[in-house]
């Protein structure tokens, strides 16, 4: 059984129709037209039959005129479109933009034939095409100055962003020379790069008309060029080679002017919107750090009590151990009181003095024993003071560091030891603060 996606009729239909339409988007069929009708909307619905088949199409009331008569049946014509699918019924067919009456055949069949050709080099490639600039400064229009698309675009373009520069570089848009005048213009530009845009520009025409822009070495010209190329030809129904190899297709002259100009209302507009928003990330970044260093000088508040606190255990030990000292003193001069004492009692007069002599002697070598050590236990209690003060964490908080405690008093040295959600208490060199834990990074 098969065990993939199950879809339903509507989103198998609307699948279907996705995917045709990416792979047909321009399409031309011949055929009779066949089953024509009417309603009253205004379409127009027929088939297009040859010996073997036949093919559903539509032809919008807005795309009828374009043409040059009434279709009807019987009627041997070539169509030009896109394959879609009508959802509703599951129907593919063919989306007429026009239709060519008089069998422009050869003309047609050369278009498609190179159409062909120059997709599978690889002309067409989306990949291959380059960026075009955000604000270009400077455009320049390959066209005839004498056409009304030029006059359009400048218009358009000039309103929109009245400080951008344009220039014309005059080719003639049909007949047997504009291709070659074309190509010229645009090898001539991308060498001097003086523009940031190229412009290919003119008005509708028949497909005779725009056979200039058909040709292959102008094809295979924008393909090169250095510059950006848009190519603005024609009225929206019209296609030609260097729609397709351009690095952009505008439907016409002057949606290529509002393509390529924005307009410098909405830019400004989008950048005071930019600044403000730049404005309040950093108003809240800096509040935040604020915050952060407002918490820490709370916890460097609460090591400082800690640190006076060690400091008068240690001056305790350090009275201790004088008390101590002189404690031993007291007993050495008990001592030697009893002896003198003890030595008067015998009276012995030599044995006396010399016994004098000897305990004045042995009594300046205590003292002196005495200092001595007293001199070294001050030194190593100094000695242990200055370490003491080296590793304070009093001094650590001082320089903008702080300590976080738990609940229970623990020291918290990792991220891992706090949840979301956690309270902790945060030491600063003058107090503490309570925090609530948000986030854990």
């Amino acid at each position: 059984m098969n065990t993939g996606k199950i879809y339903t009729v509507s989103e198998l239909n609307a699948r279907v129709r996705t995917l045709l339409e990416q792979r047909f988007a321009h399409v031309c069929v011949s055929g009779e037209i066949t089953n024509l009708r009417r309603p009253y909307s205004g379409h127009v619905y027929f088939s297009l039959k040859d010996r073997k088949g036949q093919l559903k199409a539509v032809l919008f009331k807005m795309q009828q005129r374009y043409l040059e008569q009434e279709p009807a049946d019987g009627q041997e014509v070539i169509c030009y479109g896109r394959i879609s699918v009508y959802e509703a019924r599951g129907d593919y067919q063919l989306i007429v933009d026009t239709i060519d009456f008089h069998g422009a055949g050869a003309l047609r069949a050369a278009f498609e034939q190179l159409k062909r050709k120059l997709d599978r080099e690889g002309l067409f490639d989306a990949a291959l095409k380059k960026k075009l600039p955000m604000l270009p400064g400077h455009i320049t229009l390959v066209t005839s100055p004498r056409g009304a698309a030029v006059h359009d675009f400048i218009r358009i373009a000039t309103r929109r962003f009245p400080g951008v520069r344009l220039a014309v570089y005059p080719v003639s848009v049909q007949g047997d020379q504009a291709a070659a005048e074309m190509i010229q213009a645009i090898e001539l530009l991308s060498r001097q790069k003086k523009t940031d845009v190229i412009v290919l520009c003119r008005g509708g025409g028949s497909l005779e008309d725009l056979m200039p822009y058909n040709d292959e070495q102008l094809a295979r010209t924008i393909f090169r060029a250095d510059l950006p190329v848009v190519s603005a030809v024609g009225h929206e129904i019209d296609f030609t080679i260097a729609d397709f190899v351009s690095d952009l297709r505008a439907p016409t002259p002057s949606a290529a002017a509002e393509l390529l100009v924005p307009d410098r209302e909405a830019l400004a507009d989008r950048i005071a919107h930019l600044r403000t928003r730049l404005i309040r990330m950093q108003q809240s970044r800096l509040d935040r750090l604020s915050e952060q260093l407002l918490a820490r000088k709370v916890r460097l508040g609460g090591i400082s009590a800690m640190l006076e606190a060690m400091m008068q255990r240690l001056d305790q030990r350090s009275m201790t151990l004088i008390h101590a000292m002189q404690a031993r003193l007291n007993v050495f001069e008990r001592r030697i009181e009893r002896a003198r004492l003890s030595l008067e009692q015998q009276n012995p007069a030599a044995r006396l003095k010399v016994a004098e002599t000897r305990l004045t002697s042995v009594r300046q070598r205590l003292a002196r024993s005495i200092q001595q050590i007293l001199a070294e236990k001050k030194q190593r209690l100094g000695r242990h003071k200055q370490l003491l003060s080296a590793v304070s964490p009093k001094n650590t908080l001082a320089r903008g560091y702080a300590i976080m405690q738990d609940r229970k008093g623990a020291i918290i040295s990792s991220s891992s030891q706090v949840r979301v959600g956690d309270r902790a208490r945060v030491l600063l060199n003058q107090g503490s603060v309570q925090v609530k834990i948000e986030a854990v990074e």
